[in-house]
């Protein structure tokens, strides 16, 4: 009977501590993850108290005011582009049985009725809207054969938006200015040491190159184990770095289009005046002051897509690779597209991509996606020689000098990131 009350007194006691650790770290954790915590984070002092580099770079510091950005030059946001979808995208994707492309050229005759593109999503709206498997299986005859992954991925192929769970309202909405580069980093929940080299090293926001703001996101789904564990640690990394972006899906591969496409409505509703956006995954290694060196360099009103050209692919139909897709879901070659590590494009381009994404029905490869979506506003890919998503030979990839002089290579640990970072900003660096 003692033991007993003393155990009932420890759980007691163990209760309490955790309310009142709960309470200081005031973590903002809704009834399993489904209703919306929209985070509105304090300010925090400096996140980096190291200088590790010898970057250019003007950091806020406890409650001192910001350094007022330089006049930074900026593409022209009245950008016009054509109100229809491209002739030559249109052509590309040939008129077939396949799934994907009968839903195509099905949204092409709508659009043809109704006119010029318009927004089809209210920005504070959402839209889902799941395909019974009764119908998937009259629609595609073999659908039974497909992976249980990817059934599901076409199931919810019009599911095109997800409730935000962690919000950064305030992301883009600085005294410091219009931001120049945003990095929007694809990442996964368990990835914090990834998320951290970054922002020590070349995700790490402020003033660059005398007045060029820049600043990251980490763009994460859920997950499918209730783990209340991680899901405190994600509220509370949120809180202390607001770089965390957090919706209410599941993060698996065939959701990173969905990722994109939730990711282009949250920028254009709150970063729309941004020059410049880096998409690109949390293992990679990124040259930052090399990547503004370049954009600064371009004209006003570019209209950038650029990095590691993928050209003349095609479909991979062996059931067991990744990148697998389904004859009787898409038939035809793929439009050239960037890279998924890593690539770059023009702010301006924000709302046309948004717009014309309505009309492009989810693929499953995030990556050709998005390259559908920009071939679709007749934007072709710009190659870029120092962008190496498929990695460097590999005598280069322990040399410093080497990495000096591309944009991003994937891929790197983090150790690797941290060790890059300091060694290229080194002094005594010689190449």
């Amino acid at each position: 009977m003692r033991q007993t009350k003393i155990l009932i007194v420890m759980v007691l006691t163990s209760s309490f501590l955790l309310v009142i650790l709960y309470s200081l770290l005031n973590l903002q954790i809704t009834p399993s993850r489904r209703q919306v915590a929209e985070m509105h984070p304090v300010a925090t002092s400096n996140l980096f108290t190291e200088a590790n580099t010898t970057t250019n770079i003007t950091e806020n510091k406890g409650t001192e005011q910001p350094t007022k950005s330089k006049s930074v030059p900026h593409p022209n946001t009245a950008t016009a582009l054509p109100g229809r979808v491209s002739e030559s995208f249109r052509k590309n994707i040939p008129k077939s049985n396949a799934f994907w492309n009968r839903k195509f050229h099905s949204l092409l005759r709508k659009l043809d009725i109704t006119g010029d593109l318009t927004e089809q999503e209210n920005l504070n709206g959402s839209r889902c809207q799941l395909e019974s498997t009764e119908s998937l299986r009259i629609n595609i005859q073999d659908f039974r054969s497909y992976p249980d992954i990817y059934q599901d991925f076409v199931r919810c192929m019009d599911c095109h938006d997800s409730q935000i769970l962690i919000d950064q309202p305030n992301k883009c909405a600085s005294v410091d200015g219009q931001v120049f580069l945003l990095f929007a980093v694809k990442s996964t929940l368990s990835h914090f040491e990834r998320r951290q080299a970054i922002r020590e090293t070349w995700g790490r926001e402020g003033l660059y190159r005398g007045g060029l703001s820049v600043k990251t996101v980490f763009l994460l789904g859920s997950t499918s184990v209730d783990d209340p564990t991680l899901e405190s640690l994600i509220y509370f990394e949120a809180k202390k770095y607001e770089d965390l972006l957090l919706w209410d899906f599941h993060d698996s591969f065939y959701n990173l289009t969905l990722k994109e496409h939730v990711f282009l409505k949250w920028a254009l509703h709150r970063c729309p005046h941004v020059s410049f956006i880096f998409k690109g995954d949390d293992d990679v290694f990124a040259n930052t002051p090399g990547i503004l060196s370049y954009l600064h360099s371009l004209k006003p009103g570019t209209k950038l897509y650029t990095g590691q050209i993928i050209s003349d692919a095609s479909p991979l139909r062996d059931i067991k690779s990744k990148y697998y897709v389904p004859h009787s879901f898409y038939e035809g070659a793929y439009p050239s597209y960037a890279g998924g590590g890593g690539f770059l494009f023009s702010g301006p381009l924000l709302k046309h991509l948004y717009t014309i994404s309505q009309y492009i029905p989810f693929f499953s490869i995030d990556d050709v996606y998005t390259g559908m979506c920009f071939n679709a506003l007749g934007i072709s890919p710009e190659k870029h020689e120092g962008f190496q998503t498929f990695d460097i030979r590999e005598q280069d990839r322990e040399d410093v000098c080497v990495h000096k002089n591309l944009l991003l290579v994937h891929r790197r640990t983090p150790k690797q990131n941290i060790r890059l970072w300091r060694s290229i900003h080194s002094p005594l660096l010689k190449c």
